[in-house]
């Protein structure tokens, strides 16, 4: 199929969600980060739902914390190939384009705290079955549906090709 380029109006939808994502994941860290001290929790369903401030200074779960250097390397690789798979991705790729610029927003989010504070503030926090669920934010929500959507378009375009594939 050919690429398609991509039309006005597109463009502008896929810049408002990057501009929503970006905007309302820093506009959200910054009420909690002047209405609740860090470690600081305020329940919203008890038992289940709480905004709790804490600052990541890792990856996913903590991982690799205060290993800046490396957050920063691994961000700007993958904002490039991002940006490189969403201009090479077809015009029918619709949920990973879309995913796409809901990831790059997440990353934008997040890098924007590692470079102003050397770590990421989270305030997303779920018990869930008993289990604190790690802390999270709006630009983690981004990268994680955005990755969703792609992998759910690989899903349904393997299921397709099988599909095409029995019947030939």
């Amino acid at each position: 199929m050919k690429k398609m380029k991509l039309t006005y109006q597109t463009l502008i939808l896929y810049l408002v969600a990057f501009l929503v994502i970006v905007i309302g994941d820093q506009v959200t860290k910054i009420i909690v980060d002047h209405t609740l001290s860090l470690g600081g929790s305020y329940a919203i369903i008890d038992n289940f739902f709480y905004f709790t401030y804490a600052h990541n200074t890792g990856a996913a779960w903590g991982m690799l914390a205060g290993k800046i250097s490396l957050f920063l390397i691994v961000s700007v690789v993958a904002a490039i190939g991002i940006i490189y798979y969403f201009m090479k991705s077809e015009s029918y790729q619709k949920l990973t384009r879309f995913g796409l610029v809901l990831v790059f927003g997440g990353l934008i989010g997040n890098l924007i705290d590692r470079l102003a504070f050397g770590y990421v503030r989270d305030f997303i926090d779920f018990i869930i079955f008993g289990y604190n669920f790690p802390i999270f934010n709006v630009a983690d929500m981004a990268i994680t549906i955005g990755m969703a959507l792609v992998i759910l378009e690989i899903g349904i375009e393997e299921y397709k090709a099988w599909k095409l594939s029995k019947s030939q």
